[in-house]
């Protein structure tokens, strides 16, 4: 089973001698004894690497693309600088993004910032900052950006999200692009293109082009192609009615990741050749000028560089019905098995082979009966004091962390060539209470 898991994990993750997993040169059964359970790390080659291919599989398939790299997915000031290294951009969502992004000195050309209610003072702080781009959701924010550029002096440049009613095959909660959706300006109901006239019309913006996002992870092509098709098209009754210049375009991201043993996604050759191809053609078949095109992965970016480590304790076996190995970790960490009924594999990182196995289920530790990571995985034989580590934990764990049940969130590393720093340290008990006021 092993030789099927390992390639979930961050490049060159092998199992050593000891019969202990191993990732970038580390033992992770060592890991864990330094720095204590849960525990994130993060392969610094792995994180490089996939930020290298995007770029290459599509900028070698058109000749105007930029990346944005999808903040919300995970970041932090050691992450940013270096996906800032790599030569991309990045997709904020919040003031918290924003103020990291410009913590970490990331070009303020190179950031893009999305949202469905971005505050005035999320805004004024994008402006001050000569953000790149505000990709405007709705009339409010329209609105209110006008204003806010009008009192900074400074044109702002933006692009229309628009929801071109494609349904990405995702889960509904990640489902982003549909009429019925809290995100755009909806064509099917005239509001984009009341959104356009208004944009073209407000004195302090600059309206660059367009901007879709269909959702997330989705493993299929057709909605891309459909998606893009939409809004060229779209775009295309703009310039006529309306004397709208399509410069830019972003199909948005969603591309998957590889969670599970039986589910790989499709070669990002494949989705990078179906969005260029379809712009290209688009834009072709509507007389339009090439636009530059932006694409925004996160979980495609660091999902695999990250594994969670914890520690068995309590097991408890109810015979004829299921084995429960709780760890010190599971939804203050990880809520997505919780809330959109993901699942991951695992590994025993202390006993990577062995022929004694079993099937347990692997609860969490918070007082809750949905707390469980993985239901029903097939395992070494687990005991006590067994650390775990499942791979393709880069993305939206740590985001989404809490600190349920008053637990402290967990320490984060990041290896690089056989050495491991710590780039967020342990909460404490005293960390939870610091923002009390008696």
């Amino acid at each position: 089973m092993d030789s099927q898991v390992l390639p979930l994990f961050p490049k060159g993750a092998r199992v050593n001698d000891s019969n202990h997993l191993e990732i970038g040169g580390i033992d992770v059964v060592q890991l864990a004894a330094e720095h204590g359970t849960p525990l994130y790390v993060f392969d610094e080659q792995t994180l490089r690497d996939q930020c290298r291919l995007f770029l290459q599989e599509f900028t070698t398939r058109y000749p105007s693309i930029r990346v944005l790299y999808a903040s919300k997915a995970f970041l932090s000031r050691p992450i940013a600088r270096i996906i800032a290294e790599e030569g991309l951009g990045l997709d904020v969502v919040s003031g918290g993004e924003l103020a990291i992004a410009q913590s970490a000195k990331v070009p303020p050309g190179m950031v893009y910032f999305h949202g469905n209610n971005k505050s005035a003072e999320e805004l004024r702080m994008a402006v001050r900052w000569n953000i790149g781009r505000v990709v405007v959701d709705n009339f409010h924010e329209l609105d209110l950006l006008h204003t806010i550029a009008k009192e900074i002096k400074r044109v702002q440049p933006i692009l229309l999200r628009i929801s071109p009613g494609v349904d990405p095959h995702t889960h509904k909660h990640t489902t982003t692009g549909i009429l019925d959706s809290k995100f755009g300006f909806a064509l099917s109901n005239g509001q984009a293109e009341d959104a356009v006239q208004r944009a073209m019309a407000a004195t302090n913006l600059d309206l660059k082009g367009l901007h879709i996002h269909l959702g997330s992870p989705i493993y299929e092509t057709d909605p891309y192609r459909e998606g893009i098709h939409v809004a060229m098209e779209f775009a295309a009754a703009m310039r006529q009615r309306h004397g709208l210049t399509l410069e830019e375009f972003s199909p948005g991201g969603g591309f998957p990741i590889q969670y599970t043993v039986g589910q790989p996604p499709p070669p990002l050759a494949d989705h990078a050749q179906a969005i260029t191809e379809a712009v290209s053609d688009c834009a072709k078949e509507h007389g339009l000028a090439q636009p530059l095109v932006t694409i925004e992965p996160g979980r495609a970016i660091v999902g695999r560089a990250g594994v969670a480590l914890y520690t068995v304790g309590a097991i408890k076996d109810i015979p004829g019905v299921r084995k429960y190995v709780s760890v010190d970790g599971g939804m203050g960490d990880n809520i997505r098995p919780a809330i959109y009924g993901s699942r991951y594999e695992a590994m025993v990182a202390g006993r990577a082979i062995s022929e004694d196995v079993e099937t347990v289920t692997i609860a969490g530790k918070f007082c809750e009966s949905g707390d469980v990571l993985i239901r029903d995985i097939t395992l070494p034989k687990v005991t006590p004091g067994d650390v775990i580590a499942i791979p393709a934990s880069g993305a939206y764990c740590l985001p989404m962390a809490s600190n349920y049940n008053s637990t402290p969130r967990p320490a984060i590393l990041l290896i690089n060539d056989g050495h491991a720093r710590v780039i967020r340290r342990r909460e404490t008990f005293d960390d939870l209470m610091q923002w009390d006021v008696d």
